[in-house]
């Protein structure tokens, strides 16, 4: 059952330039997503390709100048501002890449304890930060005492305690050491095992592999891919997008091939297919209109040219 679902979201956002003219520029486009009771969905990409927005957009935290279009659904109904507002930190709760999210002035423990909504918070905040190997004194101190790793560490604690039915990690790994790392995944992996949809919003696909159910690939603030974990395999023979094929002949393990050219930056997305200048697939069909999502192998793929 979907517990969350996005549908042609778009967002963009209101600039000035010199003169005080106003230009709108299109980050995210037609981008379409599901999470799953019990799943752990993995969004990967490149840099700027919409992956933190999307959580910032289903959490209702996007800046003034934002403007959004599309259908956001949790448990089916639709996520308006007010019901964004009630869910937040508590049914949705925010693995945040950024360790700012922390509260500089509180120290770590009670701002964990703030998020337990059953049973004895300072019980739960301690068995948990037992759980991810910070020692008891971590509590007492204030998040610019803590390493990049600890401080990661204490923000997973918090969607931990929360008993949300949706956790978004947005980054949820970089600066643990790989004990921590293994660990951090194998809590994820509860979560959905528990009945929680997972979204796990991260660069590093090999992790994403070990825990995810499902990868959307992002490219250029749209969805181009949702595949089952199992079709990012061998020579990448079931993957149906030239931009998911590209990332994983990209991997160490794999060919070692870079990508040629670089994704666009929103102020000059190309007409038709956003990967067409880059894909050597391409036809002068790809240039005209963007690609639809479309069913494929018990998938999704944006892509004319996918077989």
């Amino acid at each position: 059952m979907s517990i969350l679902e996005v549908e042609n979201l778009s967002i963009s956002f209101k600039q000035y330039t010199a003169g005080l003219k106003q230009t709108n520029h299109n980050v995210i486009s037609s981008l379409n997503v599901k999470l799953e009771a019990g799943e752990i969905l993995a969004v990967v990409g490149a840099s700027g390709s919409g992956k933190s927005l999307l959580a910032h957009a289903i959490l209702g935290i996007l800046p003034s100048n934002a403007t959004v279009s599309g259908v956001m659904r949790f448990e089916g109904e639709e996520l308006t501002p007010a019901r964004q507002k009630a869910l937040r930190g508590k049914d949705i709760a925010l693995v945040p890449q950024s360790v700012n999210y922390l509260d500089p002035l509180m120290k770590v423990g009670s701002q964990v304890r703030t998020s337990v909504r059953t049973g004895d918070a300072v019980e739960a905040q301690r068995a948990v930060f037992e759980r991810l190997r910070l020692g008891r004194e971590v509590e007492g101190m204030y998040p610019f005492q803590l390493s990049g790793g600890m401080a990661r560490r204490v923000l997973l604690s918090t969607a931990m305690v929360s008993g949300a039915k949706v956790i978004i990690a947005d980054e949820p790994t970089p600066g643990m050491d790989p004990v921590v790392i293994k660990e951090a995944l194998s809590h994820f992996r509860e979560f959905a095992n528990f009945g929680s949809a997972v979204m796990m919003i991260t660069h590093d696909i090999e992790s994403a592999l070990q825990i995810a159910d499902k990868i959307a690939v992002f490219y250029a603030g749209t969805t181009v891919e949702v595949a089952r974990v199992e079709d990012f395999s061998g020579q990448g023979e079931a993957i149906r997008h030239p931009y998911s094929k590209a990332l994983w002949r990209a991997l160490p393990q794999n060919d070692f091939i870079p990508i040629s050219g670089s994704q666009p930056h929103p102020s000059a997305l190309p007409t038709g297919c956003l990967f067409a200048p880059r894909c050597t697939m391409a036809t002068p069909e790809c240039h005209q209109a963007q690609p639809a999502m479309r069913n494929l192998r018990d998938g999704m793929v944006r892509c004319i040219h996918a077989t």
